[in-house]
């Protein structure tokens, strides 16, 4: 324990900061603390500031803030200092620090909202001032960034989030955190690839029958309605192939191209569950709206069918448009939306693969896992 102050050293301190005499309080309050005795750290601070005596200051707010990592009143004058300093990276960590002590202090006593405010406006003027140096300096040595430096330079800036996988069911820790995969990692899509003029004949011979897809969004009668403005929408279509794991089978009878196509596919295969494919159509001016999908195990492969200009998916923070006969491979447990803004129909295969990353043995324990779940549901 700190050995107790001289109390009439603290308290004639004390009145002299009241009175305004702040060179006589930093004495008398400096002298208490004299051999390691516990002052009020907050006060001498508040003196030594109005002394211009910063290197005192700075010592007072750093033993009141041993005492208490995040003392709000603290942490505010802390990150002034440093302001004043011109050390506006030790500024900002300290008034980020505030903010966030400030958020979790309910209630928020009135008088740290002016605090509040001016913190907030540091930081904006500080992120104005960073991302001016950073781009001058970067120029300046003429980075020319990749793909992903160019990301992570958009993060640091604060210009975009940072996406990561969440699955809205199951999440399977290890895996990389890729929104979307090449053409080029998949041997056996160029067999699909291939297989595209006979896929997009057997479309164009159902959208000539006349035959109307259902709607992508359904609901489920012993499930609450997703809350997706979508629902019961036939803007966005669904015409399956394998569905709840089990073939369609008048579609599949019509379109055998396609079923033969999806055959050299790693589609998981999972009692009630797997595979997934299907056709999925976006009528004109549609917005699927962002969402997370289910799992993180599988990789959602896009075949484009029918792909105008001004149809485009996001993934987290990249989007990619669809070109007719390219398959998009994406991990739709991140973030992800896409849109038809043409004036014609935008028409896909879609259809799931295991990760690549995934072991065989793991696909097999993932299978009984997730047929062990869905049993459960069956049996409830």
């Amino acid at each position: 324990m700190a050995p107790t102050a001289d109390p009439q050293l603290i308290d004639r301190g004390l009145d002299a900061l009241r009175r305004g005499d702040a060179a006589t309080a930093r004495d008398l309050l400096s002298q208490a603390g004299q051999g390691g005795g516990r002052v009020p750290w907050l006060a001498l601070a508040r003196a030594c500031s109005l002394t211009g005596d910063a290197a005192g200051e700075e010592e007072a707010l750093q033993r009141q803030l041993e005492m208490n990592k995040r003392d709000l009143p603290a942490l505010f004058a802390m990150a002034e200092l440093k302001a004043r300093q011109g050390n506006d990276r030790a500024a900002s960590s300290f008034f980020r620090t505030a903010v966030a002590q400030a958020a979790a202090t309910n209630p928020l006593p009135p008088q740290f909202r002016p605090l509040l405010d001016r913190a907030q406006t540091f930081l904006r003027d500080v992120g104005t001032r960073y991302e001016a140096h950073l781009t001058e300096r970067l120029e300046a040595v003429r980075l020319d960034p990749s793909p992903r430096l160019a990301y992570a330079l958009d993060m640091l800036r604060g210009r975009k989030p940072l996406y990561l996988q969440q699955p809205s069911m199951f999440y399977f820790p290890g895996l990389a955190q890729r929104p979307f995969f090449e053409r080029e990692e998949f041997d056996w899509l160029p067999r699909v690839e291939a297989a595209v003029p006979a896929l997009q004949a057997e479309l164009r011979a159902v959208l000539a029958g006349g035959e109307e897809f259902e709607p992508y969004i359904t609901g489920a009668p012993d499930r609450p309605l997703p809350n997706n403005k979508l629902l019961r929408d036939p803007s966005w279509g669904a015409y399956h192939f394998w569905q709840g794991g089990a073939v369609v089978q008048d579609h599949a009878a019509r379109c055998p191209a396609t079923m033969t196509a999806i055959e050299h596919a790693p589609m998981p295969r999972i009692a009630g569950r797997s595979p997934m494919a299907l056709w999925s159509a976006l009528k004109p001016g549609t917005h699927i709206e962002a969402h997370h999908g289910m799992l993180n195990t599988r990789l959602i492969v896009h075949v484009p069918l029918l792909a105008p200009e001004g149809c485009a998916i996001r993934v987290g923070h990249e989007t990619r448009s669809w070109r007719e006969g390219e398959a998009l491979i994406f991990d739709d447990s991140f973030e992800h939306e896409a849109w038809n803004r043409s004036t014609e129909l935008r028409v896909i295969l879609l259809f799931e693969i295991w990760r690549p990353e995934i072991s065989a043995d793991e696909r097999a324990d993932l299978t009984r896992l997730f047929e062990a779940i869905d049993l459960y549901s069956a049996e409830a």
